[in-house]
């Protein structure tokens, strides 16, 4: 069966927002692993076509670059979306009832499948779906965005910490 896991870079008071801070090349590199071990993602429509940038190459990209591309093309994407009517390579919308269309996707594979996206988790936390939340904690203060947590916090508990490059913790969470 398949673990579902909510991760995502945070500032220190909470929010993620990929316009206000960067992952540092080694951060990136962590990713790039994470991306080729992982069984597949699940996104939201916002967040699923803001990452359809790696599905277009892009000529001042680096190596780490293409080989996050490469990673990402070839995991198999599942959207939940009431508004798209199509989606890119390797992905497929999901029916109307989320719940079910998840505990199928998680009953059918292995591994681990990223859920990406606040609200998305939101929802599935809510079904009960979500087995574990990673927070790359960064020491910046935002003052203002998205929340990692699109509404009250679950119920959690602490189970790791691991220090991913010289500013970045990742703290891991599980439902209590």
């Amino acid at each position: 069966m398949a673990k579902l896991v909510f991760g995502m870079n945070q500032s220190l008071d909470g929010y993620v927002d990929h316009t206000a801070f960067a992952p540092s090349p080694t951060l990136f590199r962590h990713f790039i692993e994470e991306a080729r071990e992982q069984t597949g993602s699940i996104y939201g429509s916002r967040l699923y076509e803001i990452m359809r940038y790696w599905d277009d190459e892009h000529p001042e990209w680096g190596a780490d670059e293409h080989a996050f591309a490469v990673a990402w093309r070839r995991q198999p994407k599942w959207v939940a979306s009431q508004s798209l009517q199509s989606v890119g390579p390797n992905a497929a919308l999901l029916g109307d009832d989320l719940e079910a269309a998840i505990r199928a996707l998680k009953a059918e594979h292995e591994g681990e499948v990223e859920v990406a996206g606040p609200h998305l988790a939101k929802s599935l936390g809510d079904l009960g779906l979500i087995d574990e939340y990673r927070i790359y904690l960064h020491p910046v203060v935002l003052g203002r965005g998205t929340p990692y947590f699109a509404g009250p916090r679950p119920a959690l508990r602490f189970v790791a910490s691991e220090r991913i490059c010289e500013d970045v913790i990742r703290l891991t969470y599980v439902p209590a």
